[in-house]
């Protein structure tokens, strides 16, 4: 296996399957690649830290040759470049899984691999590098859901799950993987647009009753956007997620929120932005989404 992005999702994940014996190697760089060089690569995380202490790393995906699973972590805006260095990775029967956010990541991978190649994925966990070298994994959860698009068990989809499995990790094998990267989508849009454009976790952007009108209508036309291109999500299934919302903790935020106030680089045009330019493609009126893509815009590239 090889994970292309060895940041928290492909780091966490990656140190798992590598400790349960399977052959992964890791592509990483900068100070993060160095710091593994020199120190191992460390993740902390309440189920147990885990230690590799000498892991197969490298800059030049090149260098590796076909594997048989390349799981893809980098951010969104990186997503082509990523697609181009791991050609050689890819051979005939290789599943590209792709744990980033968004819907698009996996029309942009079909346009450079190959549409063979890729298998749609989703991944629950909230991991970041803490520092070079080190994974901090928050709470608990830590699932990867995947399937081939079309629903087909396949051998080698079903070969990752008993992977996943024997690494302690919770793997799902989903016969619609399209809706559940929307699901995802719905979910991760509401949060981080109204997170990022409010400058406010969670728990008070669901007691105000316009802020909370922001998260639902963010989610529904997210969910109008889905339907519209024939994903099958229930009609009202932006109400379910916020209840949903409801359940979680107060001081949740979204990723996208701490790089706002960190000053770095946001995936805005993958969330907010996708939906209001689907919504134009689809002719469904996307407002809340376009305007939250418009407040944002001055912030999406550092500097």
């Amino acid at each position: 296996m090889a994970i292309m992005g060895t940041g928290g999702v492909g780091g966490y994940f990656g140190t798992r399957l590598a400790l349960a014996g399977h052959d992964v190697q890791f592509i990483a760089r900068g100070r993060h690649l160095d710091a593994i060089r020199a120190q191992g690569l460390t993740v902390r995380s309440p189920l147990g830290d885990m230690h590799l202490p000498h892991p197969a790393i490298t800059d030049r995906p090149a260098d590796i040759g076909p594997v048989d699973v390349v799981l893809l972590g980098v951010k969104l805006w990186d997503t082509e470049t990523a697609a181009q260095a791991i050609r050689p990775l890819v051979g005939p029967g290789t599943a590209v899984i792709s744990l980033q956010n968004g819907v698009v990541k996996d029309e942009m991978l079909r346009a450079a691999l190959g549409e063979a190649a890729v298998v749609g994925g989703v991944c629950y966990i909230a991991a970041t590098i803490e520092a070079p070298g080190v994974i901090a994994h928050s709470g608990t959860l830590q699932k990867l859901v995947f399937g081939e698009y079309g629903g087909q068990r396949t051998p080698r989809v079903e070969a990752f799950r008993q992977a996943c499995e024997q690494a302690g990790i919770e793997a799902v094998v989903s016969e619609d993987i399209a809706r559940a990267i929307w699901e995802k989508f719905v979910f991760l849009v509401g949060l981080s647009g109204a997170t990022a454009s409010t400058r406010c976790a969670l728990g008070p952007v669901r007691s105000h009753p316009a802020s909370r009108r922001l998260l639902l209508t963010l989610m529904a036309e997210a969910v109008a956007v889905g339907r519209a291109e024939g994903v099958a999500l229930p009609p009202d299934y932006a109400e379910d997620r916020l209840r949903f919302c409801d359940q979680l903790p107060g001081d949740m935020t979204a990723s996208m929120l701490r790089d706002l106030l960190q000053g770095h680089r946001l995936e805005l045009p993958w969330l907010s932005g996708d939906v209001s330019r689907r919504g134009a493609l689809l002719g469904v009126a996307t407002p809340y989404n376009s305007a939250v893509a418009d407040i944002l815009a001055l912030h999406v590239q550092p500097g």
